[in-house]
């Protein structure tokens, strides 16, 4: 009983895994996509998912709960129409739209990983407490930027370290670590315009899905959302030749860490304030800090975030909690 799920799970290091990737003489298709759907056996699910996708030679990070699916993945192409195929005979999964990473990079995942979560956006609130399906409406990139030159309030619903690299004009970043922490920080910001207009946008739409459910629940009528979040907001405004009101990087949460919309650098590195956009981790594993970094710096560092790690000194942070410690050491791009 032990050994059951054994082969449901990587048996290589990320070493012996990037190697493979390397060898393989095709190219991978980098995707996202999620849906909100009733799943009665989350974990069955799993596991049916994890045994059909490795034999494809798919790769990525997936989550699924009892409220749906949220994954991004890697696709070898020679497989992607089957992928598609398997994916699309679910009755829960037909026809859920996919994005395509606007960088494709074969490596952006090394390994399979679909994990059974309570939620597939953590949210902290009671399942019952506003009703996720009473979402804003969708608007196309076009339909976007007329609302942005209209003056319409504009929000960024991803974490504050996302909105450090790139942003759409005049938005608001509410200075949030976490998606949980920045619902109820929103509706205080947005505290006397709940019979005015306000844009959403985040990565790949799905927690504006949230988000925009969320404001409509506290009194906000009129509630919009970019439709496919910055990833087809890039494709769509290449196809129809319109200008990027989005500017600098989208943050990935793959090993790519981000991919350019423009080149406008909107961040300063961590450690001399320089204009930098290209996040890394910390060098020293325990550590393991996300953050911006220049090349002067990285060259100088080491790839360290701080004299400390890179002297071996080390020391955990009393407080307990990501976003205490770094909003802390002044991550946030407040």
């Amino acid at each position: 009983m032990k050994n059951q799920f054994h082969h449901l799970r990587n048996h290589l290091s990320k070493e012996e895994s990037l190697a493979k990737i390397a060898a393989e003489p095709f190219d991978r298709k980098v995707i996202s996509f999620y849906r909100y759907v009733r799943i009665a056996d989350p974990v069955a699910l799993r596991h049916e998912l994890f045994a059909e996708w490795r034999a494809l030679g798919a790769l990525g990070r997936i989550y699924v709960s009892q409220e749906g699916i949220n994954a991004q993945m890697s696709v070898p192409e020679p497989h992607f129409e089957i992928f598609q195929e398997l994916l699309y005979n679910r009755v829960a999964f037909k026809n859920v739209p996919f994005k395509v990473g606007v960088e494709q990079a074969n490596d952006a995942f090394w390994k399979l990983t679909i994990k059974v979560k309570h939620q597939i956006v953590a949210d902290g609130l009671a399942p019952d407490e506003y009703d996720v399906t009473n979402v804003g409406t969708h608007l196309s990139a076009r339909e976007f930027n007329q609302k942005i030159d209209e003056g319409v309030t504009v929000v960024d619903m991803r974490n504050n370290y996302e909105g450090a690299i790139g942003r759409f004009e005049g938005a608001i970043v509410p200075d949030a670590y976490t998606f949980r922490e920045e619902l109820p920080m929103t509706v205080e910001l947005l505290k006397g315009k709940e019979d005015e207009e306000v844009l959403l946008y985040c990565t790949g739409g799905i927690r504006c899905e949230k988000a925009s459910a969320y404001l409509k629940h506290k009194g906000f009528k009129k509630v919009y959302q970019l439709l496919g979040g910055i990833i087809d907001y890039k494709r769509q405004i290449e196809k129809e030749g319109l200008p990027s009101k989005f500017k600098g990087k989208n943050f990935v949460f793959d090993d790519r860490l981000e991919e350019a919309i423009t080149d406008d650098v909107l961040g300063k590195c961590f450690q001399c304030h320089s204009p930098a956009d290209t996040y890394v981790n910390c060098k020293e594993s325990a550590c393991n800090l996300l953050f911006i970094q220049c090349d002067s710096c990285r060259e100088k560092m080491q790839g360290f975030c701080s004299d400390t790690c890179k002297d071996g000194k080390y020391v955990a942070p009393q407080e307990k909690g990501d976003a205490i410690y770094r909003r802390s050491i002044g991550l946030s791009p407040a």
